[in-house]
C-alpha cells in the first residue's frame, strides 16, 4: 500500500501528518530518483534543484499513465521531504516545507491541477469502478498521489513562521490569491473540490478518495478565508469600520482560561428526585436547605481526579423508554441506540478543603440586545401607565425610579452585533432601492466563495451530511449507504488476525478523520459567512437544518462519548515522519496496541467540540428549532432539540472534563431549559448551577424559569417563514439582478446613446454592405405609417 495522507489536530493547533504504509518507493529506489549528476537532493544547489523539478514537470506531459504516475510519485517524494536522505524527523519536516515552496515557485501546483482535472473527467475510470462489485484502494491510485501532493503544498505553504524569507511570504500571498479567486476563467479551487464531493455522493464516481478530498477542501478553506484567530481579528476590524464599540473580551482567550468542572453525579441526582422529603417538610429545616445548596454547588468544585474517569450510572431520565420524539428520530436517522450501562465505581472519599478552589468571578460580560430593552419597557409601560411608545427607549416619563435604574443598567451592557447592522441595512435597501442606489459589495474571498456555492449549495450540504452520517460511529451498516472506505480497503481482504486488527484500526481512523474534516469545514463556513453577511449564514444554516443536521449531530453524540474521545485508533510505529527515517519493525499485536500515553484522542475531541459548536450555531435564537412543532410540514424539516430528547444525550457529554466541550454542552442545555419543565430543572440543579457559572448572561432572559413559553407553535412557524423570505429577497436582490430590471437607469440622451461603442462580431464588416442594401436601401419608408404608429 502506498503512502497515505491524513491530518491530526488538537483544539488549539493544526499539525499536518502523514502515514506511510509500506510504500513501494522506499530506500534505494527513492534515492535514485533524487540523484542528479551523482549528487543527492540535499547536496544540490538551488538552481540545480529547480532544473531537476523542471525536468520532472516536462516528463508529466506524456501520454502513458504509468510514466505519469511514476513522475508524480517522484514529486510526492520531494513534497514529503526526501526522507530517504534525512537522519532525523526535524530534517524531514524542514525539507518537506522547503521543497513545497520550491515546487510551487516552479509551477507544480498548476501542473498537478491540470492532471486532477483530467482524472476527474476520466470516464473510463468511473465506468470501471461502477462495474466492480467492490471498490478498493487500487482504483484511486492516481487521484491519491495527486491529492497528496496538492495537500502537502497547501499545508506547508499555509503555515506561517517568523523565519520565513520575504520570497516565501510573497509566494504565500500569491498562492492564497490564486486559490481564492477565479484564475484564467476557472472556478476557485474549493468549488472544484466541492464538485468532487457531490459527484462522489451521487454515485457517479465511487472511486474518489473522499477522505483526501475533504482534508484538502478543509485546508483550502482555512487557507483562503482564515482560521478562528483570523476570524476574531476580522470581527474586530469590521466592528471598527461600522462604528460599533469594541468587544468586551476576546472569546478565544476566555475559553482558554476556563477550567473543566466535575461532571454532575448522577446517583445524587437520582437520590435527590426519589429520596428527598416533600417541600412542606423542608421549609423549617435549615440543615436540609444547606445540604441542598451543597449538592447544587458540587459541579463548581475543581478536584485533582483523573481527567476521564468513568462516572456513576445514568439517571432515570436516561433509562426511560423511548418516547414519541425518540421514535421519530429513529425513523429519520436510526438514532438513539441504547448503550450498555456503565458499572458504578467504588465509593470515593469526600474532598478535603485543600482540594477545593472556587472561581473568582463570571467569565463573560453580560449582553443585552436592543430588542430586550424594548420588550422590558413595553411591559413596564403597560403595567404602570397603560400604554406603550413603540421602539422608544429614551422616554421614561411616568415610570418609577427603579425602572429608570434598570433601563440604565440594561443600556450599559447593550451589545449591537454586526448582524444587527447588516439586517437594518438590508431592510433599508429593500424599502428604498432607488434612493439608496446599488450596493457596493467588496470582492472578498468569502464573497467569491459564496457566489460560486450559491446555486449548488443545497447539494453541497446534503453531500457533506451524507458522508458525515456514514462516518458516524453509531451508524448502522446499510446496503444503500455510500461507501466511504474505498480508499482504505485493500484489494485482498486480510486473512490473519494481525491483518484484521490493522485494517480495523485503519478503518476507524479513516472515519475519525472524515468526521474531523467535515465538522471543521462546516463550522468555518458558517462563521465566515456570518461575518460576511448574516443572510449568507442563515441560508447555509437553513439548508443544514432541512437536511436533518440537528438529529444527525444528536445521533453522533448518542454513544459512550467518553469512550469515543479516549479511543486510540492509530499505530505509533507507522506515524509520519518517524516511520520514514528508520527501518519499520515487524508489526505484531503488541506493537499495534502500543501507542502514545495520551489520556484522550485530540482528533476526536476536536470533532466533538466542532459538532457542538455547529449545533449551537443552528439553534441559537431559533425557537422554532428548539421547541417542539406540531403544525405544518414546513417545520417538520427543522427537527427540534426538545422533540428528540437531546437533554439526556447532551448531559452525558458533561462526563468529559474538558472546559470548551462542557461550555458548548451547557449552552445547548440552556437553550432548551425553559421547555423541559419544572421537574427537570428541579432534579438537575447542579447542571443549572454550571450553566449560570460558565455561560454568558442575558439580563432579561429567564431561561431558568420558563415563564415565556406560552408562544404558540404557529408563531414559530411564522418566524421561520419570515426568515426564509428575507433570505430569498437578499439572494435575489444581490445575485439575481436581471439586466433589464425596471429599476435599471435609462439613458435618454441621443448623443450619448449614439456615441456608445458596441462590440460587433469580427465578420461584421464583410457582410455589412449587403445587409445595408437589403435592409435599408431596398426597403421603402412610409413616413405616414411611422407617424401614425408612434
Amino acid at each position: 500500500m502506498e503512502t497515505q495522507m491524513c491530518t491530526q489536530q488538537s483544539c488549539q493547533n493544526c499539525i499536518a501528518t502523514l502515514k506511510t504504509r509500506n510504500s513501494p518507493l522506499t530506500g534505494g529506489a527513492l534515492k535514485k530518483i533524487s540523484r542528479l549528476k551523482g549528487k543527492e537532493w540535499l547536496e544540490l544547489e538551488e538552481d540545480a534543484q529547480k532544473t531537476y523539478v523542471m525536468g520532472l514537470l516536462d516528463r508529466l506531459e506524456v501520454v502513458s499513465r504509468e510514466r505519469r504516475l511514476k513522475v508524480a510519485r517522484a514529486v510526492l517524494y520531494l513534497a514529503q521531504g526526501t526522507f530517504g536522505e534525512c537522519d532525523s524527523e526535524v530534517d524531514v519536516l524542514h525539507w518537506s516545507r522547503y521543497n513545497c515552496f520550491l515546487l510551487y515557485q516552479m509551477g507544480t501546483f498548476s501542473a498537478f491541477l491540470e492532471l486532477l482535472h483530467m482524472e476527474i473527467d476520466n470516464s473510463q475510470a468511473c465506468s470501471s469502478a461502477l462495474r466492480k462489485p467492490a471498490i478498493s484502494i487500487a482504483d484511486s491510485t492516481e487521484l491519491r498521489v495527486l491529492l497528496s501532493v496538492l495537500y502537502l503544498m497547501v499545508e506547508n505553504i499555509r503555515l506561517e513562521r517568523e523565519t520565513d524569507s520575504c520570497g516565501w511570504r510573497t509566494a504565500r500571498e500569491t498562492f492564497r490569491t490564486e486559490l481564492s479567486f477565479s484564475m484564467h476563467n476557472e472556478e476557485p479551487f474549493a468549488l472544484l473540490l466541492f464538485s468532487m464531493v457531490t459527484k462522489f455522493c451521487s454515485g457517479l464516481a465511487p472511486h474518489f478518495p473522499i477522505k483526501k478530498v475533504l482534508l484538502l477542501l478543509w485546508k483550502v478553506v482555512m487557507f483562503t478565508l482564515g482560521g478562528f484567530e483570523h476570524l476574531q481579528a476580522l470581527k474586530i476590524q469590521k466592528r471598527a469600520e461600522l462604528g460599533l464599540p469594541p468587544l468586551a473580551e476576546d472569546s478565544i482567550q476566555v475559553v482558554k482560561s476556563m477550567r473543566a468542572a466535575s461532571p454532575p453525579s448522577y446517583t445524587l441526582d437520582l437520590g435527590e428526585s426519589q429520596l428527598a422529603p416533600p417541600p412542606s417538610k423542608l421549609r423549617g429545616r435549615r440543615g436540609s436547605r444547606r445540604q441542598l445548596l451543597t449538592k447544587q454547588d458540587s459541579l463548581d468544585i475543581y478536584n485533582e481526579r483523573d481527567l476521564f474517569k468513568t462516572e456513576e450510572p445514568t439517571t432515570e431520565e436516561e433509562e426511560e423508554p423511548a418516547g414519541d420524539g425518540e421514535r421519530a428520530l429513529d425513523g429519520e436517522l436510526d438514532l438513539l441506540e441504547q448503550d450498555p450501562l456503565v458499572p458504578p465505581p467504588p465509593s470515593q472519599a469526600p474532598l478535603s478543603a485543600e482540594q477545593v478552589a472556587f472561581p473568582k468571578g463570571l467569565p463573560w460580560a453580560p449582553k443585552v440586545r436592543q430588542k430586550d430593552i424594548e420588550h422590558f419597557l413595553e411591559l413596564s409601560r403597560n403595567k404602570f401607565i397603560g400604554f406603550t411608545l413603540g421602539q422608544d427607549t429614551d422616554t421614561l416619563v411616568g415610570l418609577p425610579r427603579p425602572i429608570h435604574e434598570s433601563v440604565k443598567t440594561l443600556k450599559q451592557h447593550k451589545y449591537i452585533s454586526i448582524a444587527d447592522v447588516q439586517i437594518k441595512n438590508e431592510e433599508e435597501l429593500e424599502k428604498c432601492p432607488m434612493s439608496l442606489g446599488e450596493e457596493v459589495v467588496p470582492e472578498t474571498p468569502c464573497e467569491i466563495l459564496y457566489q460560486g456555492m450559491l446555486y449548488s449549495l443545497p447539494q453541497y450540504m446534503i453531500a457533506l451530511l451524507k458522508i458525515l452520517l456514514a462516518a458516524a460511529p453509531t451508524s448502522k451498516a446499510k446496503t444503500d449507504s455510500i461507501n466511504i472506505l474505498a480508499d482504505v480497503l485493500p484489494e485482498e481482504m486480510p486473512i490473519t488476525v494481525l491483518q484484521s486488527m490493522k485494517l480495523g484500526i485503519d478503518v476507524n481512523r479513516h472515519k475519525e478523520i472524515i468526521v474531523k474534516s467535515i465538522s471543521a469545514l462546516l463550522l468555518l463556513l458558517l462563521k465566515h459567512f456570518k461575518l460576511n453577511h448574516i443572510y449568507q449564514f442563515e441560508y447555509v444554516s437553513q439548508h443544514l437544518v432541512f437536511a436533518n443536521c440537528i438529529p444527525l449531530i444528536l445521533k453522533f453524540f448518542n454513544q459512550n462519548i467518553l469512550s469515543y474521545i479516549t479511543a486510540k485508533n492509530s499505530i505509533s510505529v507507522l506515524d509520519y515522519p518517524c516511520c520514514t527515517i528508520q527501518d519499520l519493525p515487524e508489526l505484531t499485536t503488541e506493537s499495534l496496541e502500543a501507542g502514545e500515553n495520551n489520556q484522550f484522542c485530540w482528533r476526536n475531541l476536536f470533532s466533538c467540540i466542532n459538532l457542538l459548536r455547529l449545533l449551537n450555531k443552528l439553534t441559537k435564537w431559533k425557537h422554532s428549532r428548539t421547541m417542539e412543532a406540531k403544525y405544518g410540514p414546513f417545520l417538520r424539516a427543522a427537527l427540534m432539540l426538545v422533540v428528540f430528547k437531546s437533554a439526556p444525550i447532551l448531559k452525558r457529554a458533561l462526563k468529559v472534563k474538558q472546559a470548551m466541550l462542557q461550555l458548548y454542552v451547557l449552552k445547548l442545555l440552556k437553550i432548551q431549559t425553559k421547555y423541559l419543565g419544572r421537574q427537570w430543572r428541579k432534579s438537575n440543579m447542579k447542571t443549572m448551577s454550571a450553566i449560570y457559572q460558565k455561560v454568558r448572561h442575558r439580563m432579561n432572559d429567564d431561561w431558568a424559569y420558563g415563564n415565556d413559553i406560552d408562544a404558540r407553535p404557529w408563531d414559530f412557524q411564522a418566524e421561520e417563514c419570515t426568515l426564509r423570505a428575507n433570505i430569498e429577497a437578499f439572494n435575489s436582490r444581490r445575485y439575481d439582478r436581471p439586466q433589464d430590471s425596471e429599476f435599471s437607469p435609462v439613458d435618454n440622451c441621443l448623443q450619448s446613446v449614439l456615441g456608445q461603442r458596441l462590440d460587433l462580431p469580427e465578420d461584421f464588416h464583410y457582410s455589412y454592405e449587403i445587409w445595408l442594401e437589403r435592409e435599408v436601401f431596398s426597403q421603402p419608408i412610409c413616413w405616414e405609417e411611422l407617424l401614425q404608429n408612434h
